[in-house]
């Protein structure tokens, strides 16, 4: 059993030893400087709305946060972004794919909105090179079955480009969030690959259906088991029980550098969950932390 990571100095030491070449991360946010600024003013108030604080951990400029992901281990480094209003897509994706090009191991990534043209923005990103998409139903305030977004979905899922979905209703519910929509827009597009950001808290069993449902459906550890989420968004033993089955299903995410903790404590998290005995363990860690994440990115 290998010994889980102490603190982020430690994480090289723990990617090593479980024999991997790095971390597959797929929830990172890098954002342009005025709206990543507007973000963590957001973060600093969350106490007014949840009753706790939420620091943030790796609040500095953009070439010291690019430099602790790589130190970490992150082989490709993916910079989500999101709109909340009308007009804001293709201005982010223009700032995607400018940030993707300035530094070759960050993801060409993108976004969308339900507006209209974004199918027409969509075709555009991918044939642009998009590697990953981002959607925020929370923030966003759309529901992800919008009509308008029939033709953005179905180039994607042509594509077979991902997507990571914030969909749950944490931390706090949205009028669109949960898994009902998302479950419509599976229907209407199986093929689609889905990333459900946070492992879909706090409806944990009702997207981990809809993972073992659809192939390419799967669950990103962003803020899972860590102390921070435990404390507000517990799981049951029926779902860690569920887990194991879910191996191949299970995608290293974390936030960074949103967080309001360091980032190996997601990896001490994902460790605590189990042994081999249990059917977690170095196999478990091993495919959740590379081997899904490299896949769905075409990391080699």
């Amino acid at each position: 059993m290998i010994i889980e990571p102490r603190d982020d100095a430690d994480v090289p030491r723990f990617i090593a030893d479980l024999g991997l070449p790095g971390l597959a991360d797929i929830h990172v946010h890098f954002l342009p400087e005025r709206m990543l600024t507007k973000v963590w003013d957001y973060f600093d108030r969350s106490a007014e709305r949840t009753g706790r604080p939420w620091p943030i951990t790796y609040r500095h400029d953009t070439a010291t946060r690019l430099r602790i992901a790589r130190d970490l281990g992150l082989a490709r480094i993916p910079a989500l972004t999101y709109p909340h209003k009308p007009g804001m897509a293709a201005w982010l994706n223009d700032w995607n794919a400018e940030f993707a090009a300035a530094h070759p191991d960050v993801l060409h990534c993108a976004t969308l909105y339900p507006e209209s043209g974004i199918g027409e923005e969509v075709e555009r990103v991918l044939e642009a090179g998009a590697q990953l998409f981002k959607v925020h139903i929370q923030v966003g305030a759309f529901s992800p079955d919008d009509p308008l977004l029939v033709p953005a979905w179905t180039a994607i899922a042509r594509a077979g480009v991902p997507v990571v979905i914030h969909a749950g209703s944490a931390p706090l519910p949205g009028e669109f969030t949960g898994p009902e929509a998302v479950a419509a827009v599976l229907a209407r597009h199986p093929e689609l690959r889905l990333v459900i950001a946070h492992m879909g808290m706090p409806e944990y069993h009702a997207f981990a259906d809809l993972a073992e449902q659809y192939p390419g459906v799967h669950l990103d550890t962003t803020m899972f088991n860590t102390d921070f989420t435990n404390a507000t968004t517990p799981f049951d033993a029926a779902y860690r029980e569920r887990l194991p089955g879910l191996r191949e299903k299970i995608v290293l995410g974390s936030d960074f550098p949103n967080i309001p903790y360091p980032y190996a404590h997601q990896l001490q998290a994902l460790c605590r969950l189990g042994d081999e005995s249990d059917g977690f363990g170095d196999p478990w860690l091993r495919a959740a932390l590379w081997d899904n994440g490299a896949r769905l990115l075409g990391i080699g």
